[in-house]
């Protein structure tokens, strides 16, 4: 395995496709501006008028931005791998790259590292603007549980483009992914996981966001959430390599 670790020149191609692809790119852009854009205008909109309206819980609803924010972080692991899979890109791409594992590897860090600092911004920028509207209700960074969510924001978001990127290396199909995902994290994780007992604690994003939470969510608590979100991630991820591994270009 170590023999196929990422290079710089590898890395570097990866960083190119992304950039050069606009929808790709422009997904990568988008966590940052709906995450915050949604969290700064909403909390515009209530105001300190309306206590609880985004959640009892004051921590997770200042990340409430995040709800759509994950979407545009689905869509970017999505759209960045199903690329390679038009029009012959992936027989290109391992034409470059023979090794499989290398290539695999690379594009999934590249997309990791570039979700985690867009995420990692999202996060404290997504706290600092919707807090400035929030009067004398607003929380600081320091108040307990503030800075592991803003931490934890990054940190979600960049699992989910991995559990995203994932599944679409399996499926082979961005758009199967996001019929897919968005659904299930949207609706069913909702309506499964009105529960916080019982399966719907470890739907992805319900034990994910348990990081943004000042209670602990049913039994998990934050690194446990995050933790149970890290394992959805991981086997999309395992599931991807051994695709990319078996199947023909």
């Amino acid at each position: 395995m170590s023999a196929a670790l990422p290079t710089t020149a590898v890395l570097h191609s990866e960083w190119i496709k992304i950039r050069s692809l606009r929808g790709t790119f422009w997904s990568l852009i988008s966590i940052l501006i709906a995450t915050v854009g949604v969290q700064a205008l909403t909390a515009a909109a209530l105001g300190e008028a309306d206590e609880g309206d985004m959640g009892e819980d004051p921590l997770l609803a200042a990340f409430y931005g995040l709800n759509f924010g994950q979407i545009a972080a689905i869509a970017f692991g999505a759209t960045a791998f199903s690329a390679e899979f038009h029009n012959g890109a992936l027989r290109t791409s391992l034409t470059v790259v023979p090794d499989r594992t290398r290539f695999y590897l690379s594009k999934i860090a590249m997309l990791g590292a570039l979700a985690l600092v867009v995420g990692q911004f999202a996060g404290l920028l997504t706290f600092t603007a919707g807090q400035a509207f929030m009067g004398e209700r607003a929380l600081v960074l320091g108040d307990p549980g503030t800075v592991r969510a803003v931490v934890g924001c990054g940190l979600y978001l960049t699992l989910m483009t991995l559990f995203a990127a994932g599944l679409t290396a399996v499926l082979r199909s961005g758009v199967a992914v996001l019929s897919i995902l968005i659904p299930f994290v949207v609706m069913v994780s909702f309506v499964v996981g009105s529960a916080a007992s019982g399966v719907g604690q470890f739907m992805p994003d319900r034990a994910g966001q348990a990081m943004m939470r000042s209670q602990s969510y049913g039994d998990l608590g934050p690194w446990a959430g995050l933790g149970v979100l890290a394992l959805w991630a991981a086997v999309a991820v395992l599931g991807g390599w051994l695709a990319v591994r078996r199947r023909d270009a």
